[in-house]
């Protein structure tokens, strides 16, 4: 009898275990079926071809040597597959290249240059670990040698078409002493002084030819890539529809050249909020503007309305 319910017993547990397998196999097939049905082209992850044109300001990138391809295969696969990142420059990009392409050209600096502040912050005004500030990552050093105030009331490497003419008067400087454009971008990275280091150490003012450290080294490549997605977004599998970019918000300006003892005040004042003032003027760093030496200010507005437009409207605005 004891030997007859062992073997029952067995016989259950077995067939328990030969249900659960049929269940779990069949949950897999559907679940397998689902997902070839749902599965997006978009998620097949492929290598790249690189293309064979790739340049950055009318300087081409020279492919043919097989580092500097797998250097810029490198970085055009990194900026294609990290899809988040470059859809959220993407939609900035569409409200601040407006405002930085026109500075750029007034100061004959080539339009690649629009794409330093796409790779350094993604359009945002950022403080690095070093101490770098703003689109541009300015260090305060140079930011005061190009003319921009920084004080800790005042610090203009937040303020867009002032931190961008003092990049284009640095470019041009940086120009003067390398005269191409791609050592340019590889100094505004590493620093004047650590650039020409590394030339005088290594012979040669070719910036695909010098060994230099890891940010540096990707830094042009990183611009080159981003332009080519972002030039040819439907090429890397981006579909981006101009509803969903960043409109630019229609402001005025207001001029101020005395003191402001209390901005929230001030805002209300222009029926906004204290929050929506510094937003428009990341520069102004207090609560207060002690302003001693009665400089005079530009202060952003956003026009009235400007709350209730949707992505559809705020460009239309203007």
């Amino acid at each position: 009898m004891k030997k007859y319910i062992k073997h029952l017993f067995t016989l259950t547990v077995f067939m328990v275990l030969m249900t659960v397998m049929q269940l779990f196999t069949f949950s897999t097939r559907v679940d397998d079926e689902k997902n070839k049905q749902g599965f997006s082209p978009r998620f097949e992850i492929s290598a790249l071809t690189v293309p064979g044109d790739l340049g950055f300001s009318g300087e081409p990138v020279p492919l043919n040597d097989f580092e500097v391809y797998e250097r810029m295969d490198r970085e055009l696969t990194i900026n294609t597959y990290w899809e988040t990142n470059t859809l959220m420059s993407f939609k900035r990009a569409n409200r601040w290249f407006p405002v930085i392409i026109p500075i750029l050209k007034r100061n004959g600096i080539p339009e690649d240059f629009k794409y330093i502040p796409m790779i350094e912050t993604g359009f945002m005004n950022l403080t690095s670990p070093a101490g770098a500030v703003g689109f541009w990552q300015f260090m305060e050093p140079t930011a005061k040698e190009m003319g921009l105030e920084v004080n800790s009331v005042v610090d203009e490497r937040y303020h867009v078409e002032k931190s961008t003419q003092a990049a284009c008067d640095y470019f041009k400087k940086l120009y003067r002493e390398f005269g191409n454009w791609t050592m340019v971008a590889a100094a505004y990275n590493v620093g004047l002084t650590g650039l020409k280091t590394q030339v005088i150490r290594q012979k040669t003012t070719n910036y695909y030819d010098l060994l230099l450290n890891a940010e540096t080294s990707r830094y042009v490549f990183r611009l080159v890539a981003v332009k080519e997605v972002y030039e040819n977004p439907v090429r890397y599998g981006y579909k981006i529809d101009k509803k969903d970019l960043y409109k630019e918000i229609p402001t005025y300006t207001v001029k101020v050249d005395t003191a402001v003892s209390d901005f929230a005040g001030f805002a209300q004042s222009m029926k906004i909020n204290y929050k929506m003032l510094k937003t428009f003027n990341p520069w102004l760093r207090e609560a207060y503007l002690d302003n001693g030496a009665k400089k005079t200010y530009y202060i952003q507005i956003p026009k009235e309305g400007y709350q209730h437009l949707s992505p559809f409207d705020a460009q239309s605005a203007r």
